[in-house]
């Protein structure tokens, strides 16, 4: 069973599997799936644009929204009578929704760093260029950095 809201549907699979196979953490799991439905409903019910917004708790009526940036606050405070409205439709008992920033949510996708290369003629280019420079005190930075950088290239 997937539960909304995980990035994807092997995490949400290893949560469940994991709630129903320890006697004490399965009876979380009606919580959890009741948690998982309500944030569905509510990313039905909302635009795209709040798709980054998360159930916090639902507690006597009271229900408590989280969501990235102060914006996206203000957008949603908009759209809470709508909201409200959609979710009794689908019969939860909302009398009030409030709204809380939280900009700790998980930061964007990953960012693969690509690490570069040099090929082997090249680093001895840099080698001979390094060799092949008058030393000159104008120069003797230069040198030096070009002398490191082949260095590193040839540890790599």
């Amino acid at each position: 069973m997937h539960i909304y809201g995980t990035k994807n549907s092997r995490t949400s699979l290893g949560a469940t599997d994991f709630l129903r196979k320890n006697d004490r953490l399965a009876s979380l799991m009606p919580a959890a799936m009741r948690m998982a439905s309500l944030q569905r409903d509510c990313a039905n019910a909302l635009p795209p644009m709040f798709s980054q917004c998360d159930v916090l708790a639902f507690e006597q009526g009271q229900l408590l929204l989280a969501m990235p940036t102060s914006a996206v606050a203000a957008r949603l405070k908009q759209q809470l009578p709508k909201l409200q409205a959609d979710l009794q439709k689908r019969g939860w008992q909302v009398d009030a929704i409030k709204l809380k920033v939280q900009v700790t949510r998980a930061a964007g996708p990953v960012v693969e760093i690509r690490k570069l290369s040099m090929p082997d003629n090249a680093v001895t280019a840099f080698e001979e260029l390094g060799d092949a420079l008058e030393a000159t005190p104008q120069n003797e930075k230069l040198i030096a950095a070009i002398k490191s950088m082949a260095a590193k290239r040839r540890q790599a």
